[in-house]
């Protein structure tokens, strides 16, 4: 029913394509949320999109939707992918009670009207629940995932399936809900109920719960984080990991007179110009922008950052994208930092070799930590020099911070080739001496110098106490 390739990789994020009936969809993307009871945007960039079944199985637009197809409640003209939720985020706001409908039902509405991917009646258990709420709402997702897969398989004509993977902020159930909805063979496989860690801000958090599901996910599965509209998170989802995002933030920002930017949101009656160039904003004034006007613009913004995401990927840069993005924000900058904590998980993704690598302030890169992984190749002699200054003749081992000591003969090869700053900071002299320390502890009986142009750290102490004689170069 679906088909999933990839042809471009950088940390965890890729650019694939994912084929459903005859359709291919160009991965990272946005999926547009259209309620077909209110605004319907522009979409004429959008190659998916996703919309309510459980809204169109109670309102108006049920008769036309089983008649003509899902297509045409959605928008006039769109012919892309059409995803459709069950309903499961108005049982979670409103209560089972006021959800009449079943996963069997809302799951034979879904194929009736010809959606391209399904979404079973998942539970989503908000952040912080109490574990075994978590657990419970695991286990009843799993039920409804298998139930969606035996029901879907006596039809020709059915939709794929998204599997939920559900679990809270309890690393151990995201890993084991994400586990148990590959295995049951579904096709897409969202992460849900994060909505509230992105609300609060809580992206260290967010960042945890991806890679957690991650883990029990197959390399080929696609990924869909439900509710990340914002294109200040987009590069940070897709470096863990994350292909298709569905924004409703794009219009529920307008309602609000809130513009959107890559770097976050503003009033929009507080902009004198505005500094986007999109077909909405050349020429205008943001207290011209009335509520559809600036809802398209929002879009605008999501389509043309995911676009900019999509070419990181492509170019090997996107942990640079990801860098400047989350520089921007206090609470994205504990996004990033919680990324260089499983660094270790991104350098099995990431590519070994690309064409530029430029220091940014993030020490924990997957480039760095494979350096260090790979100082037990460097085979020392009696008396070796490591400096941090230039060769002058000899035949040492360079060091460059954030990098640990390499031999000379590797100093133009990716990633030691990097572009890094003249003055480097405390974070990337401290990775560089533990490659030193690393060099060390694996060469006890080598003699080792440290050349250094007076750095102050205290892990030169550590060294010290190792047996390293350090000297300060002029």
């Amino acid at each position: 029913m679906s088909r999933f390739e990839i042809d471009a990789k950088d940390a965890m994020g890729r650019v694939g394509s994912l084929e459903l009936g005859g359709r291919t969809v160009t991965t990272p993307a946005l999926m547009p949320v259209v309620n077909p009871h209110l605004h319907k945007p522009d979409l004429s960039e959008a190659d998916i999109v996703i919309t309510n079944s459980y809204i169109i199985y109670t309102g108006d637009s049920h008769d036309e939707a089983v008649k003509d197809g899902v297509r045409s409640v959605v928008g006039e003209g769109f012919d892309g992918v059409v995803v459709t939720d069950s309903g499961s985020y108005q049982m979670s706001v409103y209560g089972d009670d006021e959800v009449d409908v079943s996963n069997r039902e809302i799951l034979g509405f879904q194929r009736r009207i010809g959606t391209d991917i399904a979404t079973p009646l998942d539970v989503p258990t908000p952040p912080d629940a109490a574990r075994e709420t978590a657990e419970g709402d695991v286990e009843t997702t799993a039920e409804r995932v298998r139930e969606a897969v035996e029901l879907y398989e006596g039809y020709g004509d059915a939709p794929a399936l998204n599997a939920p993977v559900q679990g809270s902020t309890y690393d151990d159930l995201r890993e084991r809900s994400a586990r148990e909805a590959y295995t049951a063979g579904a096709d897409v496989y969202p992460v849900g109920a994060v909505v509230p860690l992105m609300s609060d801000y809580r992206f260290g958090d967010l960042v945890d719960t991806v890679v957690a599901a991650k883990r029990g996910l197959g390399a080929d599965a696609p990924v869909h984080l439900f509710g990340a509209g914002h294109p200040m998170v987009f590069a940070l989802a897709v470096a863990v990991g994350c292909d298709l995002f569905d924004s409703a933030a794009y219009a529920l920002y307008a309602e609000e007179g809130r513009y959107m930017t890559p770097e976050g949101t503003v009033q929009v009656d507080d902009l004198d110009e505005l500094p986007c160039a999109c077909s909405v904003c050349r020429g205008a004034s943001g207290d011209k922008l009335g509520f559809e006007a600036l809802a398209q613009h929002n879009l605008n913004v999501s389509f043309a950052e995911m676009r900019r995401v999509r070419e990181a990927v492509r170019a090997g840069n996107l942990l640079e994208l990801v860098e400047t993005r989350c520089r921007a924000h206090p609470d994205l900058l504990d996004g990033l930092r919680r990324l260089g904590a499983h660094a270790e998980t991104v350098e099995r993704y990431d590519p070994a070799s690309k064409s530029s690598f430029f220091y940014l302030g993030n020490p924990r890169r997957p480039e760095v930590v494979r350096h260090h992984q790979r100082l037990d190749r460097l085979e020392l002699g009696d008396d070796t020099l490591v400096t941090a200054g230039r060769a002058r003749g000899r035949d040492p081992l360079l060091l460059r911070p954030p990098f640990g000591p390499f031999p000379l003969e590797l100093a133009e090869t990716y990633p030691l080739n990097a572009e890094t700053p003249e003055d480097p900071d405390d974070d990337a002299v401290d990775s560089a001496l533990r490659g030193v320390e690393r060099l060390v502890s694996l060469n006890p009986d080598a003699t080792v110098t440290l050349e250094h142009p007076g750095w102050t750290h205290p892990r030169l102490d550590s060294l010290r106490d190792k047996g390293v004689r350090t000297e300060v170069y002029g």
